[in-house]
């Protein structure tokens, strides 16, 4: 009778000192799929819709589907292959007066033509017709630009062009970039990698609303989440 009992409560030991019991990803090598990430409010599970819960993204086109965008968890933000050109936003980011709104962008594979990826600020209307919104981008060429979008038009801000701060990809098409706009009672400021690459009036420009980031076709990034910093 003794042994069966000293059997059985090395067992329960046994058992409760499992690493597959202690830690799901122990065994799983690190995975950082949606069902093994941590609660992040974030960085949310990614639904049915092509991009993460609670988030909602929008096409430049009407005809366009976002299901065609694949999103995934990873590093703290998302590995997003694309997919048509689209903004990611919760309506409830919204920055107005001086703020600063960041992401981080990494390009992970040189996309068959140059193309781009950023931030968005002074969002409005943006389940409707009459959206606009301040946005500005970077792309592998080590290039940076700004418009405006207004509907289904847009107008520059900045034109394509290159400047120090902002590195052109390696051999291998990757490239990293620190995107942020800064908004100042009389001007905004555009920063790479926490250099200001351009600066330019207020005056004119969408600067109180919804925030969040941009992302072109055919392109393979990870992307962090916009955040908001306030002086």
């Amino acid at each position: 009778m003794r042994g069966i009992i000293a059997v059985l409560a090395l067992a329960t030991v046994a058992y409760a000192c499992s690493p597959a019991e202690k830690d799901p990803e122990a065994t799983a090598g690190g995975d950082t799929s949606p069902a093994a990430m941590p609660d992040d409010p974030d960085v949310a599970a990614i639904g049915g819709t092509g991009v993460p819960n609670g988030y909602i993204g929008r096409t430049d086109r009407p005809d366009q589907q976002l299901s065609s965008a694949k999103y995934a968890v990873s590093g703290g933000g998302w590995d997003v292959t694309t997919g048509p050109a689209h903004i990611l936003y919760r309506p409830s980011d919204s920055a107005s007066g001086s703020y600063t709104v960041s992401t981080t962008i990494d390009q992970l594979a040189a996309p068959a033509h140059p193309e781009a990826y950023g931030v968005f600020v002074g969002g409005s209307n943006l389940d409707g017709p009459g959206q606009q919104y301040l946005y500005f981008l970077a792309r592998g060429t080590g290039e940076i630009m700004a418009r405006v979008r207004e509907g289904a038009k847009t107008r520059n801000v900045l034109p394509w062009q290159k400047h120090a701060a902002v590195p052109a990809a390696n051999a291998s098409g990757q490239a990293s970039y620190r995107l942020a706009i800064q908004v100042a009672p009389d001007s905004v400021r555009f920063l790479v990698n926490g250099q200001r690459a351009a600066a330019v009036a207020a005056a004119g420009l969408p600067t109180s609303g919804v925030y969040g980031v941009r992302i072109n076709h055919n392109l393979h990034v990870r992307a962090m989440p916009a955040t908001v910093t306030r002086p």
